[in-house]
């Protein structure tokens, strides 16, 4: 039997008992299981005996003629965290997310947050969290670092709280210069391993995104500002594949066979349609800002994708090809 399948039906064993008050019996247990995970009495059994031995206390008790377990009351829930076990586990699995942020205030609470929550679970109890990690894992992907740019974003995070302008001087990739800037920030954003912030900006007139690695210096003020009443923060970048914004366009790509395979399982932008044709291929239509992103995203399909609409896009799309393959 493949470890993973242990540590994972363990884990269902201990969602299903935490929700039941009244405990569940080996049928029900059996029965909640996911289809895809081995179900059979006596492994379910030798489950139950593991996580008595981890520390969580099973109690079995008989009710209508019929062996119930439960976990003991007062376990099912951290009185000062109103967190469950499994809450609390999943919590310290998940916090490898935010590893790009190592070294700020943001990750530094986080983790003193899991140390002292990690103090209410028994330490054999922990060692299943460590057997979760070698289960699953989180492969964050190309991304940033920001443990040189901590004061920044503290700063940013409070300016934010506290609805307060912020002065800095940005450098612009786009324009290889640096320039000074007023901006009222609305929020942090993560994208595709980078922090973002997104505020108005008074020299631009215009709501924009700013990569936080590439300011400069920021100062907080104490001019107050209030985000308009009709300010909507996920409107203003719905139209980006990733993060850059651009005109509007209607663009439709036809991928083969063997590039649709894996094309369709994932959610690229949220206004992608797929339709599935017969011979096996896949056209997709979507409505995103026409940038480099967009042009990079196609590109990165190969031969495997071909540009139907905007006749703009199809021909950036052949002369990016081309100036690559000739190396200019």
């Amino acid at each position: 039997m493949p470890r993973n399948d242990q540590v994972t039906r363990q884990w269902h064993l201990l969602r299903r008992l935490e929700a039941a008050k009244r405990g569940l019996t080996l049928d029900e247990l059996l029965a909640e299981l996911p289809d895809d995970l081995p179900k059979h009495a006596r492994t379910i059994r030798r489950d139950l005996a593991a996580l008595e031995a981890a520390n969580f206390p099973l109690v079995t008790e008989r009710v209508d003629g019929k062996v119930r377990w439960r976990l003991m009351e007062g376990f099912r829930n951290i009185p000062a965290l109103g967190l469950s076990p499994t809450e609390v586990m999943a919590v310290a699995f998940s916090r490898h997310l935010l590893a790009p942020l190592e070294g700020t205030e943001l990750k530094a609470a986080l983790d003193s947050a899991m140390q002292k929550a990690s103090a209410s679970i028994p330490p054999p109890a922990m060692e299943f969290v460590r057997r979760l990690e070698q289960s699953f894992s989180v492969g964050l992907g190309p991304h940033k670092r920001y443990r040189d740019h901590r004061v920044t974003i503290d700063l940013l995070t409070k300016a934010i709280t506290r609805g307060r302008t912020v002065q800095m001087r940005y450098f612009s990739a786009s324009r290889q210069a640096t320039t000074r800037r007023e901006v009222d920030p609305y929020r942090l954003r993560y994208i595709d391993g980078g922090l973002y912030l997104i505020g108005y900006c008074h020299w631009r007139k215009d709501v924009r995104m700013f990569a936080v690695e590439r300011i400069r210096s920021c100062t907080l003020t104490d001019h107050p500002y209030q985000m308009p009443l009709d300010g909507d923060v996920e409107a203003y970048i719905e139209d980006a594949l990733i993060v850059m914004r651009g005109k509007r366009i209607e663009v439709e790509l036809l991928f083969d066979k063997a590039t649709a395979a894996w094309v369709r399982d994932r959610i690229w932008h949220p206004s992608q349609q797929l339709t599935q044709l017969k011979d096996g291929r896949l056209r997709m239509a979507l409505t995103v800002a026409d940038t480099r992103e967009l042009l990079g995203w196609i590109l990165s399909f190969g031969n495997g994708v071909r540009v139907v609409k905007p006749e703009s896009l199809k021909a950036a799309v052949r002369e990016e090809a081309q100036a690559i393959a000739e190396g200019v």
